[in-house]
């Protein structure tokens, strides 16, 4: 276990005041792409594991942690590199998955470099840090989200159904085969059906620090929104106390779609 660690880098709420375009949003769409309550999830087993953490703490559209640092447009910031509409949910998001529009100035250089500075380098200098610590030929890494129960019009998979997880290594790029596996078969055994590198394939995170060959494995893992939480009022359901200590929920509905990619 020594060898092993999770980032959550979605899970975060807090809103800086510089972030101006956020302020006074609903909570359905303000919480629309975070993935609420991951940390609370898994929390219990981290913490009686022992398991090293690194949990984001500011919101996903001031700064997206699980992208890279030259992913943003003229949209977001004004004078960037990449034109208008390459990256709407990129470092910065003027847009949500539901196509609500966040962004209608782009901020000022310096507002960028600032919400990088006190957001984005400490994050992944945290992660950094955790990776050196380690003396040993491996090292393995979750990286944890939620998803939402369906594809939108924005996603890879359009009103499909999804299943209940999402295990992705970028293609098998990021982690060596029998870590994913294994942990594959761990959320099988706990309930829950799996699928993998669809719809999702792997973010910044695991394109960044998964490197096979140099010892370093990283796995993307989304968990169903639906399992845990009301996807419309973004509140935890009944059951959420449960989920962490006996896995998938027998009352919730299970019905996914089972066409899913092995």
């Amino acid at each position: 276990m020594k060898a092993f660690f999770v980032t959550i880098p979605h899970a975060g709420e807090t809103v800086p005041p510089e972030a101006t375009w956020l302020q006074n949003r609903t909570e359905p769409v303000l919480m629309r792409d975070v993935d609420r309550y991951v940390d609370q999830l898994y929390q219990p087993i981290l913490d009686q594991l022992k398991i090293p953490q690194i949990v984001a703490r500011c919101h996903r559209y001031v700064i997206d942690l699980n992208r890279k640092p030259e992913e943003y447009d003229q949209d977001s910031v004004a004078g960037a590199h990449f034109p208008s509409g390459t990256h709407p949910k990129g470092l910065h998001w003027s847009i949500t998955t539901h196509g609500e529009k966040l962004i209608t100035k782009p901020m000022s250089l310096e507002l960028h470099e600032l919400f990088v500075k006190n957001h984005y380098s400490p994050f992944h200098e945290k992660v950094q840090k955790i990776a050196k610590g380690f003396s040993v030929p491996h090292l393995y890494h979750l990286d944890l989200h939620s998803m939402p129960s369906q594809g939108t019009a924005m996603h890879n998979d359009p009103g499909e159904k999804r299943a209940d997880v999402v295990i992705s290594d970028f293609h098998g790029k990021s982690a060596r085969k029998d870590f994913v596996e294994g942990v594959i078969e761990s959320y099988k055994l706990a309930g829950f059906s799996v699928s993998y590198n669809w719809p999702y394939f792997g973010g910044g995170i695991t394109q960044m620090y998964g490197r096979p060959e140099q010892g370093h494995h990283t796995i993307q893992v989304e968990l169903n929104r639906a399992l845990y939480m009301d996807e419309q009022t973004k509140h935890k359901a009944p059951h959420f106390s449960e989920i962490p200590k006996a896995g998938k929920p027998t009352e919730t509905d299970t019905s996914h779609d089972k066409r899913h990619r092995p």
